[in-house]
Parts: structure tokens; C-alpha cells; sequence
């Protein structure tokens, strides 16, 4: 019999764990040290692949500095918040990328740089250049040669 697939609700609670431990700069194992796991078994229950029982819950949310109901902000089944961050976001910030590029975005003070970045991520958005997502091919470095031209190297 094939495994049962993750609840959607459990599956949302481990994005939620992930998006603040990678926010916070813990990882895996060192959250799992703090609740006496295998980062394993932390990565199982960011995907959802094992329910958080309630007091799992509750030390989780203390070493993240979190509320238990932040877990459950926008869970499938649950009433709509005006407080709760869309999806999208969610996702962003379950990744140490989107961490470093919020954290970059808000040390921006000027807003027409703030604008412009806006503008130019758009762009991208809607037409990525080929050029732009490759990263440059490295050039193999020449040795300097040491040979100054007297003849006595």
C-alpha cells in the first residue's frame, strides 16, 4: 500500500517552521538540537511528511520566537486573516534567497531606488534575459611570469 500523502494543513505548518527557521538563520540541525531531534526529522516535518504535535508545537515556536497560531496564519480550512501573508510570500521566505533579498530590500532607504529595483525585478519577471540568469563562464587565471627580462630569473 502506497504511503498516505500529507494533510495540506501539516504541509502549510512545515512551510511556516521552515520559512521562519531559514529567516532566523537556524538550521536544521541546530533546531533540531534545541528539541532534542535529527534534523531529519525536522525536514520531515517542514514538508509535511510528519505531523507537529501540539507540544512540539509550542517548543518549536519558542526557540523561533514565534506564536503557534503564525503556524496556522492562511491554513487550508481556516478562516481568512487580514494579517496573513499571501502564499507567494510564504514561499519566498522559505528560501535563504528570499531572506537576503528582503533583508537587502529593506536596508533601501531611498524610494526612488526602491522604485527602480521594483521596476527592473518586473521586467525580469515577465522577460527573464538569458544572459542575466547565466552566470559568467570563468577564464582560466595566466600565471604572471616572473621573467623581467635581465636573464637571471
Amino acid at each position: 500500500m502506497p504511503p498516505k500523502p500529507p494533510e495540506p494543513v501539516d504541509v502549510h505548518v512545515g512551510k511556516r517552521i521552515r520559512m521562519r527557521r531559514v529567516e532566523r538563520q537556524i538550521s536544521r540541525a541546530t533546531l533540531g538540537g534545541f528539541l532534542g531531534l535529527t534534523h531529519q526529522q525536522v525536514e520531515k516535518y517542514e514538508r509535511g511528511a510528519n505531523r507537529v504535535g501540539a507540544s512540539r508545537i509550542q517548543q518549536i515556536c519558542n526557540v523561533l520566537e514565534i506564536s503557534p497560531s503564525f503556524l496556522f496564519e492562511d491554513a487550508p480550512g481556516a478562516q481568512p486573516s487580514s494579517a496573513a501573508l499571501p502564499h507567494y510570500l510564504i514561499d519566498i521566505m522559505a528560501t535563504a534567497e528570499g531572506v537576503r533579498f528582503v533583508e537587502a530590500f529593506g536596508r533601501i532607504k531611498d524610494p526612488d531606488t526602491r522604485q527602480a529595483l521594483a521596476r527592473l525585478l518586473t521586467a525580469i519577471a515577465k522577460n527573464p534575459p538569458a544572459d542575466i540568469l547565466q552566470l559568467p563562464e570563468r577564464r582560466p587565471v595566466k600565471p604572471e611570469s616572473n621573467d623581467d627580462g635581465d636573464g637571471d630569473d
